[in-house]
């Protein structure tokens, strides 16, 4: 292809980092003063091992991790390259290289105009200024002038919705607020590739739909896009081609339903298995589910099914508490299907010491058959105790209403009941 027409190209890239040392301490009063006296030259070569230059992306350290090994790619003008692996991965490694918060190892890339990065909650912004002061550092940075930021502005803030809270500093903002004022501000400010990390999940479901898009208005200004996402169908709308990352290199650079199938089947848990992660775990951990399971554990459509969940109040928690509990189910690739949740049944639980025992119960299962992924939260209110993200897999089995067919739904995941009769043919006068 012609260079003109390559916004991003990389090769070869690779990243190690070291992994950091324990400093032994010594028991004695002698031991102590020896150590005072040695600590420069120690401390000196300690930095110098740190150092990772020169290093080759094949070679192998105890103390070293590497990130990424061997990747490179090139993305063309107007792209929209979606990124998925695994936490781990390498993901937010490449994306923090290309945005240039931290260098390669091995390798290089090569960016083809203006670059703006949402990577984190927060990340470009200062916070000790204002909203208004660090939309213009941000547009500055970007190489804009005062007039072209001043004609973005008010699209900006209507965009992210904090127009009450301009002038205050971000620092005090929620992760929300910063996450829109961001997104507005690397979405509206017309760079020639916008790098966009998961932090969209931080917003609420409306936000997304805005963000998508945007993002989408962006891609037909014929600007480039770098998106990383654990929800696939976000994935599979919005993006041109995929890259499934696996151990920091590339497993697969392809079609976006190439790399989503392969994410997916590379991905395959046992169903019926309460497994949380806990780097997913949220809350304050008042009280933690402790278990979890289905019966009966393959599930029909159209027959009954219940869920069991075991809440424990951790040590040193004093008192006792009302809560609530949901489930929700959501399809492989994440976008959610349906929940059940104590509160809209006008039920809450008071949670005291020791281990508690709650069922929720089906009459008939209204999902077809297929993998479905558990959401599990406990919580009072707006509080959050306990949310742990699919913690479990849940396969149903082909079913049916009463004597009917089993279903299938041609690809809808929730079957409603419903009832059919004939009622004649209707008058010369009435409804056709």
């Amino acid at each position: 292809m012609p260079d003109s027409d390559i916004a991003i190209s990389v090769e070869g890239v690779s990243k190690a980092y070291r992994i950091g040392r324990t400093v032994d301490r010594s028991a004695t009063l002698l031991g102590s003063a020896l150590a005072t006296i040695t600590s420069p030259i120690r401390n000196f070569k300690a930095l110098r091992s740190l150092d990772t230059a020169g290093l080759q992306s094949g070679e192998d350290q105890d103390d070293l991790i590497w990130a990424l090994r061997g990747v490179g790619f090139e993305l063309r003008r107007g792209e929209i390259l979606g990124i998925v692996g695994r936490n781990g991965a390498g993901k937010s490694t490449l994306l923090k290289i290309l945005s240039r918060v931290t260098e390669p190892t091995t390798g290089r890339i090569r960016l083809k105009g203006r670059l703006a990065a949402l990577l984190e909650v927060g990340t470009g912004f200062n916070p000790e200024l204002t909203g208004r002061e660090n939309v213009y550092l941000n547009g500055t940075i970007l190489g804009m002038t005062r007039r072209e930021i001043d004609q973005k502005f008010d699209d900006i803030v209507d965009f992210s919705g904090v127009s009450r809270f301009l002038d205050t500093p971000v620092k005090r903002y929620s992760s929300g607020m910063k996450v829109r004022l961001g997104f507005g501000v690397a979405a509206h400010l017309q760079p020639d590739i916008l790098i966009v990390d998961e932090v969209l999940a931080v917003g609420d479901a409306e936000f997304q739909r805005r963000c998508l898009g945007k993002i989408q208005e962006v891609v037909a200004e014929g600007r480039t896009i770098l998106f990383v996402s654990h929800n696939m169908t976000s994935v599979l709308n919005l993006c041109t081609r995929g890259l499934l990352l696996t151990e920091g290199r590339i497993a697969i650079d392809g079609t976006t339903q190439e790399v989503v199938d392969a994410y997916l089947a590379n991905g395959q848990r046992e169903a019926g298995v309460f497994a949380p992660d806990p780097s997913k775990r949220q809350g304050d951990q008042w009280a933690r589910i402790e278990h979890f399971e289905i019966r009966p554990e393959t599930p029909r459509t159209g027959e009954p099914m219940e869920c069991v969940i075991e809440v424990e109040r951790q040590a040193g928690k004093e008192g006792a508490l009302r809560g609530e509990l949901a489930v929700s189910i959501l399809s492989e690739s994440g976008d959610k299907v349906m929940q059940v949740y104590s509160k809209h049944m006008g039920r809450s639980f008071e949670i005291g010491r020791g281990r508690h025992r709650y069922v929720v119960r089906l009459d008939s299962l209204p999902l077809v058959a297929g993998r479905y992924l558990i959401n599990l939260w406990l919580g009072s209110g707006d509080r959050v105790i306990d949310r742990l993200e699919q913690c479990y897999v849940l396969d149903i089995s082909p079913g049916s209403y009463e004597s009917g067919v089993f279903i299938d739904n041609r690809g809808f995941p929730v079957v409603v009941p419903s009832s059919w009769e004939a009622v004649g043919q209707p008058a010369e006068s009435g409804y056709r």
